[in-house]
């Protein structure tokens, strides 16, 4: 039995304990910091794609269990698309897929560009040094996400502070984590109700009224789902644009070759999704339905699975060099940042989308950017689960 540290701060290196896991045990017994027993952690990206997309794991097992993970309290709600098994989650899906197109999204481009150029306008006017996390990366992802589902700015504020609260890893915050998540829950299930009511055009008001058949999102379901969109909606986009651009002023070459030719950016992104550890241990696991065997490990019906998305991504099974950044690397669109299998993430085309935006026009405006500290001063991010510079400090 081992212990999982679940913590590795040391600004964006790859966890210690999850890399050696992947070579000396895949497949393993751990000890999570919060939740009851023990479980499994899997790192192995062959692993990680089986305990995702295979139907003898679940999600919807977890609900009423004090299942082990990271975090005092659960993130996740019952009735989550994040805790639904096929069929039930492929009917919520598809209405989904129905309101939030990548239509939808690429419409949102322009307005996305003239949000960045203005926040850059502001930073370019305050002058130097710059901070990125506090002129782009903290203001730019909620925007976005409350501009789709016409969020009024006055509540926006204390919806960020909400889902910052929910995701400490520290026992201490546990009480906070929890009126967090019921004051979320309970603001989006009077505003999803009233925008049944009386929709427009935001996405809360299309999922209110999509239809596949006859069927459509319950009440609860539409409630939970539209919190679950701003919560992860931003966060991960968020961290990833100050994380991004740290990686970029740190390799020089690599940013030099992107400066070079712009028309690389997509591709970059996406490497740089795939190498960058963007958060903290594991998310939300899975319940195993029957035994299932990994190379003569056996996991038991009823144990817990937590798998490893990051440990994946640095796979040399699956990557050749998974160490190196490299631009020009194959397959891309097989990284698993986004979650795999069912749950895949059904943000991911916005994320992108918004990344592009953020970083080419930032690396744009200002062809001189670097980081107005040295590198070991940069602070870093070290109670919730997410991974990044608390500032990141720039001049150009």
């Amino acid at each position: 039995m081992r212990t999982c540290p679940v913590r590795h701060d040391n600004a964006l290196e790859p966890d210690p304990f999850m890399t050696r896991m992947r070579t000396e045990a895949p497949v393993t017994r751990v000890r999570m910091p919060y939740g009851e027993g023990d479980c499994w952690l899997v790192t192995r990206y062959a692993d990680v794609q089986t305990v995702t997309s295979d139907r003898r794991f679940s999600r919807a097992a977890l609900i009423g269990k004090d299942f082990p993970r990271i975090t005092p309290a659960p993130i996740a709600q019952s009735e989550a698309i994040n805790l639904m098994d096929p069929p039930t989650l492929n009917r919520v899906r598809r209405l989904i897929i129905k309101a939030f197109t990548t239509r939808q999204v690429e419409e949102l481009r322009p307005w996305t560009q003239r949000s960045v150029d203005r926040l850059l306008d502001t930073m370019a006017a305050e002058g130097e040094p710059g901070d990125v996390v506090a002129a782009l990366a903290d203001r730019l992802p909620l925007m976005s996400i409350c501009e789709l589902l016409d969020i009024p700015e006055e509540d926006r504020r204390q919806l960020r502070d909400w889902a910052m609260a929910m995701m400490s890893m520290n026992a201490a915050d546990r009480d906070s984590a929890v009126g967090a998540k019921a004051g979320l829950r309970a603001y989006f299930t009077e505003l999803t109700a009233a925008r049944r009511r009386d929709p427009g055009d935001d996405l809360i008001s299309a999922l209110a009224t999509a239809r596949v058949g006859d069927e459509m999102l319950d009440e609860a379901e539409l409630a939970v789902l539209a919190m679950l969109l701003v919560v992860t909606g931003h966060d991960t986009t968020t961290y990833e644009i100050s994380n991004i651009v740290f990686t970029l002023l740190t390799h020089p070459a690599h940013l030099a070759q992107l400066r070079a030719r712009p028309d690389m950016l997509p591709q970059a992104i996406e490497e740089l999704l795939r190498y960058i550890p963007f958060r903290q241990g594991v998310g939300i696991p899975r319940v195993a339905l029957e035994d299932v065997d990994f190379d003569g490990v056996t996991v038991k019906a009823g144990d817990t699975v937590h798998v490893s998305y990051l440990t994946a991504n640095r796979d040399a099974l699956v990557y050749e060099r998974p160490d190196e950044l490299d631009f020009q690397r194959e397959g891309l669109n097989v990284h698993m940042t986004f979650g795999y299998g069912s749950h895949h993430c059904l943000g991911s085309h916005l994320a992108r989308m918004t990344l592009q935006v953020a970083v080419g026009t930032l690396f744009t405006r200002f062809p001189a950017l670097r980081l107005a500290v040295p590198e070991d001063e940069v602070r870093w991010n070290t109670d919730s689960i997410w991974r990044y510079p608390l500032a990141l400090p720039v001049a150009w």
